[in-house]
């Protein structure tokens, strides 16, 4: 019987001293995609109806980043350090070839991996993400930061945060949150001092530079597919309109009444699209 999201065994990969954990599912001879998470996102923040609808016709692999949740070693406090674990972790698992989702974070990073590792990338989503230098993106508001730095996130948190304040959104994240737990043996939560790395990289990815703001997305050559939601409170929605325009093989997904998350509001819609850019 074929493994799924909520199945699959957390798998350790030991490389330069570090155990980086994963879980591995999935079917056919198709490039693996490798998922990299959001803030303080563990193996078990991803929505199975995301993972198990890509993993119906492609490897899929869910990773944790070194020092976050249940892998060890120390957590990066830069997104180039964090890309330096993403790439050892691959060469470790001896794969030539990785097709990368990049969610919030995550997505600073799978950019980051494809700038210093062209050559082990064949094609990227970015979704609910931005370019380095992108517009505010150093910090957040006070209303988000309140619901983002509880050690054990809540409900509220992720409803506030990832959808919009609209009784369709807000549904549909109650039901990604059901979701989200049917796992019984859940990844281990992230540490504050995962957290408090994580949140110094994304402040100083955030950082605008004081020329060529966004000259090194002309370096990533790879087809791109970026996707995002209408408002997004964490990485504004406009951070994606530079990412396509900027970006030479880029096509743009905006979904509607949602926010952060419009991944995990539109599950079955972005497998559809995910499929389509993939196999192409």
């Amino acid at each position: 019987m074929q493994e799924t999201h909520s199945t699959a065994s957390t798998r350790f990969v030991v490389a330069d001293g570090i155990p980086y954990a994963y879980r591995l599912f999935g079917s056919g001879s198709e490039v693996p995609i490798i998922c990299l998470q959001h803030f303080r996102g563990g193996l078990d923040n991803w929505d199975p109806a995301v993972t198990d609808g890509l993993a119906a016709t492609r490897p899929v692999i869910l990773f944790n980043n070194a020092g976050v949740a249940s892998s060890g070693g120390e957590p990066a406090d830069t997104i180039a350090g964090m890309a330096t674990h993403v790439i050892t972790f691959v060469e470790a698992l001896g794969l030539q070839k990785v097709d990368i989702l990049g969610f919030s974070m995550g997505g600073f990073v799978a950019q980051q991996v494809t700038l210093d590792r062209p050559d082990l990338v064949r094609r990227l989503i970015l979704a609910g993400t931005g370019p380095e230098g992108g517009e505010s993106m150093v910090g957040y508001p006070d209303l988000v930061t309140a619901h983002a730095i509880e050690e054990v996130p809540v409900e509220e948190n992720f409803l506030y945060l990832f959808f919009y304040p609209t009784e369709t959104s807000q549904a549909a994240g109650r039901a990604f949150w059901k979701r989200r737990h049917e796992r019984a043996d859940q990844d281990t939560p992230s540490s504050m001092a995962a957290m408090q790395a994580q949140a110094n990289a994304i402040n100083a990815w955030g950082a605008v530079p004081t020329a060529n703001r966004y000259a090194r997305l002309a370096e990533i050559s790879q087809p791109v597919l970026v996707v995002q939601g209408k408002t997004d409170l964490m990485v504004p929605t406009v951070n994606s309109f530079t990412l396509q325009q900027t970006l030479p093989n880029a096509e743009l997904l905006v979904f509607p009444d949602s926010g952060h998350g419009s991944i995990f509001q539109f599950p079955e819609r972005f497998v559809q699209s995910a499929t389509r850019f993939l196999d192409e």
